[in-house]
């Protein structure tokens, strides 16, 4: 085999000799190259790792442009995944999963702190999200945390990372949770942000929390899904108006964060995320072993950190005044006084000191 481009490479995967398969992993680079495959040095890198475990999806690979403000993706059957990297190359592996409604720039200030403390950072947009597109038109729009948690780790499949730690705020608190349960061997440690765990079931919420989540019932009609629809931009805006105290961001960083709800699957993955929480709709069916082990997991035991706000508008301190309880292993409870419900946003100083603390333990 001599010289061939990035189209070859894919190709050969189904030639390759099983004999290079490993017990969990193929790396296909290094495949080719013990066939004596030149891989191509071209403006975009091009480097495929396909996972063989069961109920998941294989990544078909990640490239890196070298052409400036364009963002490297990884691509699946369905979907192609965009994420921003920062830090040590060769750092301690961080995953860092945004919420809703927010994109992967929430990080950002986060990031900068923490790069230098020999953390390799990593922050996907989830699907439907920015520039994480569908790849495949007749794939459903779901966004249920189990399948959620399927795109992440076909991210870090797909990066070579195996064992990593995960912070998540929002949505991604509930994915990071995901991961933990359904890779337990792969995750180190995680950190959550503003939205509790799942683990065990959700119970119907008392009067005054369901008064709170008042926008999950209203997308579960035809009427608010309408609404939503004709301003998605709006629906987002009222709940950084609701969740955090008056003043806390300025219309130029909520203008540029509402471009990644221009997705044109933004609505239908917010729709389907809220619905699926409640029995509305139903999870993507690749993924339902995993709610199902979600369901079913009483505690966990890998050390996790909580971010909590004092001023959270949507899950105020008392939902997670025992949430220690769900954890055997260490576990403690960061409480910021003056925060809402984006603590990596409205105090990044105090995030990024508590993680770096947690994640280099």
């Amino acid at each position: 085999m001599g010289k061939t481009d990035a189209a070859s490479v894919e190709l050969a995967a189904a030639r390759i000799d099983r004999r290079l398969i490993g017990n969990e992993y193929w790396d296909l680079t290094t495949a080719l190259s013990a066939r004596g495959a030149v891989l191509p040095m071209a403006p975009t890198k091009v480097a495929l790792r396909c996972s063989i475990r069961r109920n998941q999806a294989p990544a078909l690979g990640v490239a890196y442009s070298d052409q400036e403000n364009v963002m490297p993706h990884l691509e699946t059957h369905d979907v192609k995944i965009a994420f921003e990297e920062s830090g040590a190359r060769r750092g301690n592996p961080v995953l860092l999963l945004h919420g809703w409604p927010d994109d992967a720039s929430t990080w950002k200030a986060v990031s900068s702190q923490l790069r230098e403390r020999s953390f390799r950072l990593i922050a996907p947009y989830l699907r439907g999200f920015g520039g994480t597109v569908f790849r495949n038109d007749n794939a459903s729009r779901t966004a249920n945390g189990a399948v959620l948690a399927t795109d992440a780790i076909a991210l870090m499949d797909g990066l070579g990372i195996e064992r990593f730690s995960v912070v998540g705020h929002d949505w991604g608190s509930n994915i990071a949770e995901a991961l933990a349960i359904g890779w337990p061997d792969r995750v180190d440690r995680m950190a959550l942000l503003s939205s509790i765990p799942r683990m065990g079931g959700l119970e119907t919420p008392p009067f005054r929390q369901a008064q709170r989540d008042w926008y999950h019932w209203f997308m579960a009609t035809k009427r608010g899904a309408e609404a939503i629809e004709r301003d998605p931009h709006g629906f987002a805006r009222i709940q950084w108006d609701n969740w955090s105290p008056a003043g806390w961001f300025d219309e130029a960083t909520f203008d540029d964060v509402s471009k990644s709800f221009d997705n044109p699957d933004w609505v239908a993955i917010t729709l389907h995320s809220y619905r699926v929480r409640w029995g509305e709709a139903e999870p993507d069916p690749q993924s339902v072993w995993l709610e199902e082990r979600i369901r079913e997991t009483p505690s966990l035991s890998l050390p996790t950190l909580y971010f909590q706000g004092m001023e959270d508008g949507v899950n105020p301190p008392e939902l997670s005044e025992d949430l220690y309880k769900k954890f055997s292993g260490p576990f403690d409870r960061i409480v910021l006084q003056n925060v809402g419900h984006f603590p990596q946003r409205e105090d990044p100083e105090t995030a990024a000191r508590e993680l770096a603390i947690f994640l280099q333990r």
